[in-house]
């Protein structure tokens, strides 16, 4: 069922009935619908982050900072809340875990690209031209988006307008610092085969959050589903539980 986050633009997934007790914010490209057999039969919400789904984009590219701050004014009042996260969502959660801790009683996190673990792969040479002879107006914006749709990744690619700018700008974001803030108990739990996250990343971070737990999935790969699913299902019931 479709709900607002009280009088916010918010909206998301509902399940279960008042007070919220588990936000969740999906991944890039996803909607709240990606946790409904995670949440089914709890008191939450499963956000569509503004952008994505029903939601209205953002008025300018937001950093991850920036959908936390404001989903932070959305719950103002709620919590502390047990606050999920896959990927892109994930990213909006461990910023408002370290921003806005009182919002935050448990973050449980997947698939997060927290860090770098290996250096980005190099562009082809055709890119980097057309990156400069556009950037020197020798080519013209319709061309250059040709080799940005040519080169670019597949959510690139599907991305337009501000949508896109957020995608570059969060890209580049790293997120140890933050990770390093969180007072909140965090339980990360990922695939060992996920590509867009790498393990490593993940393993990387618990040198740095204060109070962490990793739960590796054998053979589970990025989205939302079989044994990955399962074991984030069960670290959300841990967390309530707590």
């Amino acid at each position: 069922m479709l709900a607002s986050l009280g009088s916010s633009g918010w909206v998301g997934e509902k399940f279960g009935s008042e007070p919220l007790r588990v936000v969740a914010l999906h991944g890039w490209g996803r909607t709240g619908n990606d946790f409904s057999r995670v949440l089914s039969g709890l008191d939450a919400l499963a956000l569509h982050l503004p952008g994505f789904g029903s939601a209205s984009p953002p008025p300018v590219a937001w950093s991850s900072a920036q959908y936390a701050d404001a989903l932070a004014e959305a719950l103002e009042g709620r919590g502390p809340l047990v606050v999920v996260g896959h990927s892109f969502g994930g990213r909006i959660a461990l910023r408002l875990a370290a921003r806005h801790p009182r919002l935050v009683s448990h973050l449980i996190l997947t698939g997060v690209p927290l860090t770098r673990v290996s250096a980005p792969p190099r562009q082809p040479v055709a890119f980097r031209v057309a990156k400069y002879l556009h950037a020197a107006k020798l080519i013209p914006e319709a061309t250059m988006e040709k080799y940005r749709r040519r080169f670019g990744s597949t959510d690139y690619r599907a991305a337009e307008g501000v949508m896109r700018d957020i995608l570059v700008r969060v890209i580049a974001e790293d997120y140890l610092e933050d990770a390093a803030r969180v007072t909140a108990p965090v339980t990360l739990v990922w695939g060992e085969a996920d590509v867009p996250a790498p393990l490593a990343a993940a393993e990387k971070s618990m040198d740095y959050f204060p109070h962490a737990t990793l739960r590796v999935v054998s053979g589970a790969g990025h989205l939302l589903e079989g044994n990955l699913e399962a074991e984030l299902t069960d670290a959300v019931t841990h967390a309530l539980g707590q």
